[in-house]
């Protein structure tokens, strides 16, 4: 008999379970050779939570000190017009893709639009039939159970903590950052020390296991997302010059870039530092709610923090939710040297340049909406030949809404909708200040245009549903959570397909398993009491 374990917040009403037999879609995969694998590059993708991009002192930070994100800077060619979606999910499922991620079935973090479709390929799939290792270390935040997991989807090594921050929803019940217990392979084990360095020492053990063959880590660390929590010696240096709260988010920097510093010391003394491409990145802007900068929300304008000037903040359409860093060094491939492109670009670009760069065979289905950045990261270009147009939106709703919180970003223009469509002259205005909406009809209605044509491609899979499998060997029991559940009438449905008939064994659950929790119990371990 198969077990399916669901698992039941204490804070919201019934769960009604229903299963639904739906046909999943087969992952495109394929199997190469493994020729050329010395030449091959080594790759590590590592990723922040919630750094904006003025959360760095190489970008002007009069606070913050930064040494090894610094000196990486100063190492590496910058994107400086690179863009993200505005939120944690759908900006992991499009750089793992190289598609928009409303194609992949990932526009919030939650009612079952976190899960990536099970059709998508990643660009760890394609490392891995490619003869790479692939390993993951940190927040991954596009589904918790099968066939969504991070080990689901090409990663042959993982260690990751559950839902979208350490001690949430999915997580194991009692993690707080420091020795907590993360998903290994998909099996629970306890690690010594501070969340964001066991993700670093992961990947450095890792590498030193595996660096006379190619390997792919990615590593999304959770720092510096809320909850703000790091050993005082951190945020100590702070407190002068900024609120608490801020100064427990630039804690979490100080640590995060110590981290950073130790990792890129090993990989040099492993003289593997010629040979791997390292991309720094940011995974959208920072917190306004619960990160390093406190903004005016009615404005979208900062009222503390430091933003490079730019306006907004996470989930906003102005810049700062959106533009972020993103730094790229391989000395053995002639990308070094601290220059800056300033060419339009986005997180779709970065598997299309490493399956170039890296000489990747793909499958004959493959795509992806990205474009190859290679010939700007080797000095061919300066721009691109013509003019791109990248399209952002932000929904945070179970059923997609066409006109609902878009940006339209090209070279020149942001064109902005909140509750009316607001249009920026980005170079001039590079802080959002002048709405000329007014002064352009025709760019609006151009741009506009542009973006109904966007919507129209994209908006193929919006009334599907991401499944989970029952009945299969990769995953038994199978774990429900309620944040990835649809809402139907008033009940909490959670699509499955269902892939072998029999008995199954259904359990509802209020706290964790591992919490020792009795169902009567609240949170703080008295009895409720009847109402």
């Amino acid at each position: 008999m198969k077990n399916i374990s669901v698992l039941k917040s204490a804070t919201t009403g019934p769960v009604a379970l229903k299963m639904v037999a739906l046909i999943s879609l087969p992952l495109a995969s394929c199997s190469f050779g493994e020729s050329n694998q010395e030449q091959r590059p080594n790759v590590i993708i590592i990723m922040t939570d919630d750094q904006g991009y003025g959360d760095l002192a190489c970008h002007g930070n009069p606070y913050l000190k930064t040494p090894n994100m610094d000196m990486l800077y100063q190492e590496s060619v910058r994107l400086t017009n690179y863009h993200v979606d505005p939120l944690c999910s759908p900006t992991r499922a499009a750089l793992l893709t190289g598609a928009y991620s409303s194609r992949g079935g990932v526009w919030h973090t939650g009612f079952g639009r976190g899960l990536l479709f099970e059709n998508m390929t990643t660009i760890a799939e394609l490392f891995k039939d490619n003869g790479y290792e692939t390993a993951i270390f940190g927040k991954w935040h596009l589904g918790d159970t099968y066939p969504f997991r991070a080990m689901d989807r090409g990663f042959k090594e993982s260690v990751v903590h559950g839902a979208g921050l350490i001690g949430h929803g999915s997580d194991y019940w009692g993690n707080d950052y420091y020795d907590d217990t993360y998903l290994h392979n998909g099996t629970y084990k306890q690690y010594d020390g501070y969340c964001n360095t066991v993700w670093f020492d992961e990947a450095t053990s890792y590498i030193r296991k595996n660096k006379d063959k190619p390997f792919f880590i990615y590593l999304p660390t959770n720092l510096p997302h809320f909850p703000l929590i790091v050993d005082e010696e951190y945020i100590e240096p702070y407190r002068d010059h900024v609120s608490e709260r801020v100064a427990s988010y630039y804690g979490m920097l100080a640590k995060l870039d110590e981290d950073l510093g130790s990792l890129l010391r090993d990989i040099k003394e492993m003289g593997l530092e010629e040979n791997t491409i390292l991309i720094f990145k940011g995974d959208n802007g920072s917190g306004p709610w619960f990160g390093g900068i406190v903004m005016d929300f009615e404005t979208g304008f900062l009222v503390e923090g430091y933003t490079a000037g730019m306006r907004g903040g996470k989930i906003f359409g102005y810049e700062n939710a959106h533009r972020v860093h993103c730094f790229l060094r391989w000395p053995g491939g002639g990308i070094e040297g601290g220059r800056d492109i300033d060419a339009l670009s986005a997180h779709i670009d970065i598997v299309p340049t490493l399956i170039d760069l890296c000489n990747l065979d793909v499958p004959a289905d493959f795509h992806y909406d990205g474009r190859n950045l290679s010939s700007l990261l080797n000095g061919e270009l300066e721009n691109w030949p013509d003019e791109r147009t990248h399209f952002i939106h932000l929904q945070r709703v179970e059923n997609a809404v066409k006109d609902k919180d878009y940006t339209v970003l090209t070279d020149q223009w942001r064109l902005v909708k909140r509750e009316k469509d607001e249009l920026y002259e980005i170079k001039t205005d590079p802080g959002q200040r002048e709405d000329v909406a007014a002064q352009y009809p025709d760019v609006v209605k151009e741009l506009y245009s542009r973006y109904e044509a966007w919507w129209e491609d994209i908006s193929d899979a919006f009334d599907k549903y991401a499944k989970v499998q029952i009945g299969t060997e990769s995953q038994n029991p199978v774990r429900f959570f309620e944040h990835d559940s649809f809402r139907r009438n008033g009940e909490r449905i959670w699509p499955v397909n269902v892939v072998r008939n029999g008995k199954y064994k259904v359990s509802l659950k209020r706290w964790p398993e591992e919490s020792g929790k009795r169902i009567v119990e609240n949170r703080d371990g008295d009895i409720d009491q009847p109402v």
